[in-house]
């Protein structure tokens, strides 16, 4: 009785139902959203502003665009529905308080915010556009940088393991540097069009040091041209001497550089305003910014749920020194720890097992791999990307193991005759593939001499990587189609009317700008024709590179790469921007290029260029765009911090290729420094199978082959300390031939697993596996 009695009666101080219904909505909110109480907070104020009508229709492009959206929290998706389809909704609001409440605070988190919790952690939403930013030295520091990134990645990117500076090192190391121009430069300048330029404006700032950071991480790839000069002009690849001209070198490597800046620009209103497209790679720098400039700690949603207030550079530190003490060991000490193929040290010349568990040539299925950070992040770091994009790699790679696996034990196209994982070329008798003896004096494939020798043979991991390579362009094209039609069109009128001044109002309809595009307004946007400007300047070098030596190859070959982009850009793009995964075009390119020039590999390298760095370049400088417009830098001066450091940068590089290709023993196995030029291996390989001898010949009938912040402040602290500890123990020591030798540095290179040598299946002397010769074309 008394129970019943105390249900009928409610004492004043405890909440309605509607109250505490209000309230498991907005504790389920919190969950759904990741939102910190600051983020609530600020979202409730605004949201105290918004009409039930305004709401309704923003949640009703909300949908539109985050439906699908890999990175947008489902329930709260379903919670958009139940909204949305709810008819009694806007003609009985006070039955549905509580759900209108969170509609309400979720539209203030996008409109106000970023609806992703990575990027509110992150990105701030306000701006002070008086904050100086293209400043004189922001521009010494960042021509600095530039060069040195660009003078490290050239000259280590023939090196086994490769050792590459990525954006977060200049960043942390352009801190110091403009924190002591802050303190001893003068504060004298010159005016210039009524703008104040002075050495020293005030306190080095985030803006600056951003801008130093996006040039420095434009200047950290190298041409893609160069790989074409490297096998050009060594005598063991295709040994053309013209190859070794600065100006051939020159013209080739800045059109390939320049030529997707065009697209990046045309492609902004599908890659870069879009709030979906949140590009996950850019918040590791960002973070690391806000570490640094930051004094304040601003909480973040952390790991099981909880908020976390640890100083960002205190972690930073704290994780950079343990990573660089530690990289000594894998990369100097103990070499065994970057292959660690423990299960094949036991027994070293066991061939299944070194087939299946071998990490250095064989498929890798092992517990624990690699102790190494540089390798663990060598396809992508887990750190930076969503988990949804780590969980599908380690799927694909699962399925592509036993794929690979089948194939070999099933002597599928003669595998079996060869070792299991490699990216070189064979011939019928178990050899590396010679591909000089099927070429004329000018370069040029002789079918005679081919159906002397020999058929190009692959391994099995290496036929599987262009089965799955394949598969990914459909699913790409698919996805898009089928995923992202509605913003890929919204981005296609926004860009016609950008050209109708009567349609210019236009531009935004349909789409649902976060506070980064509405604060990004107040500076001025950069014009198309900038970027085509670019492109066809671009263009025109790269015709002239290539019809004013002896290339043997068409022009035609840089219209083609734009048109393939053009194609693949808006999908392969918007992949890249909500996984962090990109999707490079060079076997498409290798593949179509190779139908157009059979029988000329030279002439397929060009087309493999101009087809995949147009695209690569576009989404690689969509990303720092992306970078740029969330921490508020005016466009225009992002547009020539990109242009000038990637014209530096290039005469950087091809002055380290003039160096190194003069090297004694480079890129053989005995080079030094451990300059064997893996990847070389690979373009090299890719140029025999799809230049030289030709798609037909292979695929054709009758062929060879019918059938959070801490997160982020995390990744960025890993990766400066493997560069400078890499920096560091090469210089001072690998450099000065200076080696440990002992068993733990040996262990990585012997037995079946380090030296290829147990096959399944072997040949005898004087017999040859594969078709006969006469029976191959």
């Amino acid at each position: 009785m008394f129970a019943s009695f105390s249900h009928g009666i409610q004492s004043s101080d405890s909440p309605s139902p509607d109250s505490r219904e209000a309230d498991g909505y907005e504790s389920g909110f919190e969950r759904d959203l990741d939102v910190t109480q600051d983020d609530l907070l600020e979202a409730r104020e605004v949201a105290s502003t918004l009409s039930l009508e305004d709401v309704h229709n923003t949640m009703k492009r909300v949908y539109k665009l985050h439906k699908r959206d890999p990175n947008f929290p489902l329930s709260v998706i379903k919670k958009i529905e139940a909204f949305l389809g709810t008819d009694d909704i806007l003609q009985h609001p006070e039955r549905h308080e509580a759900l209108i409440q969170k509609m309400k605070v979720e539209a203030a988190l996008i409109t106000h915010n970023s609806p992703y919790a990575e990027v509110r952690a992150i990105v701030s939403n306000c701006d002070d556009p008086s904050m100086p930013c293209s400043t004189i030295r922001a521009w010494f520091v960042g021509i600095i940088f530039s060069c040195a990134v660009s003078f490290i990645n050239s000259f280590f990117q023939i090196r086994q393991p490769m050792i590459g500076v990525n954006t977060v090192v200049p960043q942390l190391l352009a801190y110091p540097f403009g924190k002591f121009l802050e303190k001893f430069l003068p504060d004298v300048g010159i005016t210039v069009f009524g703008v104040r330029h002075s050495l020293n404006p005030g306190p080095f700032n985030k803006k600056e040091h951003m801008l130093i950071t996006i040039m420095s991480s434009i200047s950290m790839g190298t041409p893609y041209t160069n790989y074409i000069v490297w096998i050009q002009y060594l005598p063991f690849y295709f040994n053309q001497p013209y190859a070794i001209s600065i100006g051939y070198q020159l013209l080739l490597g800045l059109s390939s550089k320049f030529i997707g800046y065009g697209l990046a620009g045309i492609c902004r209103r599908f890659l870069i305003y879009p709030s979906y497209c949140l590009w996950p790679t850019t918040l590791v720098s960002i973070a690391l910014n806000t570490a640094l400039h930051d004094e304040a700690d601003m909480p973040v949603p952390g790991p099981f749920k909880k908020i976390w207030n640890t100083s960002r550079f205190k972690f930073f530190s704290i994780a950079f020194g343990a990573m660089f003490a530690y990289f000594w060991l894998p990369n100097y000490l103990f070499a065994g720890l970057t292959w660690f193929s423990w299960m094949t040290w036991i027994s070293p010349n066991n061939r299944d097992l070194a087939t299946i568990t071998g990490g250095h040539t064989g498929l890798g299925l092992n517990p624990f791999p690699t102790f190494d950070w540089n390798i663990v992040t060598m396809g992508c770091d887990p750190l930076m990307v969503p988990f949804f994009t780590t969980f599908n790699l380690f799927c694909g790679t699962m399925l592509s193991f036993l794929v690979i696996l089948g194939v070999y034990y099933g002597n599928g196209y003669y595998t079996s005759y060869l070792p299991v994982n490699s990216n070189r070329a064979f011939d019928h008798c178990g050899g590396l593939y010679n591909v000089s003896a099927i070429l004329d004096e000018r370069g040029i494939f002789d079918p005679d001499k081919y159906e002397a020798y020999s058929p190009a043979f692959l391994t099995a991991a290496h036929l599987g990587s262009y089965l799955m390579f394949f598969a990914m362009y459909t699913a790409a094209l698919t996805y898009g189609a089928l995923c992202h039609h509605h913003q890929i069109v919204l981005g296609f009128k926004s860009f016609v009317n950008s050209f109708r001044r009567s349609k210019k109002g236009d531009t935004e309809d349909g789409q649902v700008h976060d506070a980064h595009n509405r604060l990004m307004k107040t500076y001025c946007e950069v014009p198309e024709w900038w970027y085509l400007v670019c492109l066809a300047l671009a263009f025109i070098i790269g015709i002239v590179g290539i019809s004013q030596w002896p290339t043997h190859t068409t022009p035609a070959v840089v219209p083609f790469g734009i048109i393939l982009s053009l194609i693949f850009v808006v999908p392969v793009g918007i992949i890249s921007a909500t996984t962090g995964i990109a999707v490079p075009l060079n076997v498409i390119a290798e593949f179509l290029g190779g139908s157009f020039a059979e029988g000329n590999a030279i002439a397929l390298c060009f087309f493999k260029t101009f087809g995949y760095t147009a695209c690569a370049q576009a989404i690689y400088f969509s990303a720092d765009l992306k970078l740029a417009h969330y921490m508020k830098i005016p466009p225009r001066f992002t547009f020539w911090a990109q242009m000038a450091p990637t014209l530096v940068s290039t005469f950087v590089s091809v002055g380290v290729l003039q160096y190194q290709i003069h090297l004694e023993g480079v890129c053989t196995p005995n080079a030094p420094y451990r300059f064997t030029c893996p990847g070389l291996n690979n373009f090299f390989t890719a140029a025999v199978l799809w230049g030289t001898i030709g798609p037909k010949k292979l695929f054709g009938p009758g062929g060879q082959y019918v059938e959070t912040l801490y997160n982020y402040i995390l990744s960025a602290a890993f990766s400066v300390g493997v560069a400078l500890s890499a920096l560091v123990i090469f210089f001072a020591l690998q450099y000065n031939d200076i080696n440990l030798d002992w068993w733990g540095n040996r262990i990585p290179f012997e037995g079946c697993d380090g030296t290829q040598s147990c096959l399944l299946k072997t040949v005898t002397p004087g017999e040859y596996f594969g078709p006969r010769l006469g029976d191959f074309h």
